[in-house]
């Protein structure tokens, strides 16, 4: 019988594979290198709750996705039904990612989901996860040991496993909704360690009575970390005998985890997420779907949390007589003309299609609408002769007119929705001959796992940056019905600007049609 190669192993043809893996707490940059590269290649996801919003995004879009699992008493499935999917959608040899929150392990309940698998043949693998456990008390300033005040750590679940099981899954930050409660205090006091507790916020109270009565001091340290690694995180810290109080006062929403220890109170001293700029506040980046975020970068950097939306598409122009006919006298033009880093991107990838050496481009001079774009031709082997200070079509055309001769033959390859400017200006030369080739076209973008107006509607996002006026309109279709007054648009030029002013949003325009320049406004805005 044949056989094909999947991560990490050989599978039979009728046989799919089930990957288990841990999404982490929420922040992306804590999602492991392994576990990104599994779900990029998911033919079925099977996801919880609390997979972090940046996670979800990494789901392919042609995957398909189950959604098994929400917080508290709140479930939409049980465990046995979850198990099911997996040996079912394995069994009709799909590549199948149980993606959790957290590590699939740690309360998880993966164990109880690989015994299935086993039973059935299905096989499988592990992809650890970064534990909230560890990673929210980091993010909040709490070592978990320090030699000088702790020499264990031990993770505790405020809920023993549900004798019926019928509870729903939850991963290691939720909570099932009928589980009896059973923790042995007098054991936990005895390691005089650090304590965290996982899935009890709602027993928060009896926690703390229990440590109480089996001899915990009452001036221990201790705190309750809420939504850990992400923009909307908080820390309560006071001790064992006043934190039920203290949250009654402050507020905590879920999920969030308990710490108890003397570690505790080294909170306020190593913090170190809330003192970068943009901590606290979440940012919508809207950007081409094929496109890595450098500017999502750039802002995470800075402490934001940032979600990633994809707000278009770009599809090349296929076939595409004009641009063939362009390629076959490639070596006639004196200048090229790179309006975006994708039109750059899709121009050498034709080049390379139609097996065009780069040779033929030696007579050619390369002008770029700015910076990114300028990078784009770089990383192909070519600097840029012409660059304007201002970057828009009306400077390049502006520029570029001043530097052509008479009887200059000019290549502009760009998108079919490219705006006029850029070519009005260039006609004001007298006796050059303009080939405007459209190399592709800008579809717009939407997507089911995250409700992007319920975002703005409920505050939750600060700012939204825009980075093209195309980005502009793909975010309104996808966000259909938003009452767009609600939106403060960080833009990157006038004309993404403009876009944005016509829905009604609360505008502001970075110093320079730059990624650096519009994180520079975003800050300014929140900090100032």
């Amino acid at each position: 019988m044949g056989t094909v190669t999947v991560f990490g192993g050989m599978t039979d043809k009728m046989t799919g594979k089930v990957w288990l893996v841990g999404a982490g707490p929420s922040d992306p940059g804590l999602f492991t290198l392994k576990g990104r590269e599994v779900l990029e290649h998911a033919d079925v996801v099977v996801y919880d709750a609390l997979v972090g919003q940046s996670i979800l995004n990494m789901i392919p879009s042609e995957a398909k996705r189950i959604h098994v699992g929400k917080r508290a008493s709140r479930h939409t499935m049980p465990q046995e039904e979850i198990s099911r999917i997996l040996v079912k959608e394995a069994q009709e040899g799909k590549r199948v990612v149980r993606l959790k929150g957290g590590d699939p392990f740690l309360f998880g309940r993966g164990g109880e989901e690989l015994e299935l698998l086993c039973e059935y043949g299905i096989p499988y693998e592990v992809v650890p996860g970064v534990t909230s456990a560890i990673s929210v008390p980091a993010y909040q300033g709490i070592p978990v040991t320090h030699r000088d005040f702790c020499s264990s750590l031990h993770i505790i679940t405020g809920h023993k496993k549900n004798e019926t099981k019928k509870q729903t899954d939850a991963d290691e930050s939720g909570q099932p909704e009928d589980a009896e409660y059973n923790i042995d205090f007098e054991a936990l006091v005895r390691t005089r360690g650090t304590l965290v507790f996982l899935m009890g916020v709602s027993s928060l109270g009896d926690i703390c009575r229990g440590l109480l009565a089996h001899g915990m001091d009452a001036d221990m340290p201790a705190s309750i970390l809420q939504k850990g690694t992400t923009a909307a995180q908080k820390r309560i810290v006071a001790t064992v005998s006043t934190l039920e109080e203290e949250v009654k006062r402050q507020g905590i929403e879920t999920p969030a985890i308990i710490v108890v220890g003397k570690v505790c109170a080294l909170a306020e001293r190593f913090a170190w997420y809330e003192k970068l700029p943009l901590a606290g506040k979440k940012i919508l980046v809207t950007r081409p779907k094929e496109l890595i975020s450098t500017m999502a970068k750039k802002l995470r950097e800075q402490g934001a949390e940032v979600l990633e939306l994809p707000a278009i598409r770009t599809v090349p122009i296929r076939p595409n007589e004009i641009l063939s006919e362009c390629f076959d006298r490639i070596s006639e033009y004196d200048w090229i003309v790179f309006t975006s880093p994708t039109g750059v991107r899709i121009f050498f990838d034709e080049m390379k299609d139609r097996k065009k050496d780069l040779r033929a481009l030696s007579g050619a001079r390369f002008a770029v609408i700015g910076s990114g774009t300028g990078k784009a031709l770089e990383e192909r082997g070519f600097f840029a002769d012409l660059m304007p200070e201002i970057y828009d079509g009306q400077a390049l055309g502006r520029e570029l007119a001043k530097a052509c001769r008479p009887g200059e033959r000019i290549l502009v390859p760009r998108a079919a929705t490219g705006n006029r400017e850029l070519i009005d200006e260039l006609k004001k030369v007298e006796n050059i001959k303009i080939d405007d080739v459209a190399t592709y076209d800008t579809r717009y973008e939407s997507q089911e796992l995250i409700d992007e107006r319920a975002e703005f509607e409920n505050g939750n996002i600060d700012y939204a940056v825009f980075t093209s006026a195309s980005t502009v309109r793909g975010f309104a279709q996808a966000a259909a019905g938003l009452d767009f007054h609600k939106v403060r648009a960080v833009c990157i030029g006038k004309q993404t600007k403009a876009a944005a002013d016509a829905l009604g949003m609360e505008t502001y325009m970075a110093k320079k049609a730059t990624m650096d320049s519009v994180v520079e406004c975003v800050e300014e805005l929140c900090c100032g």
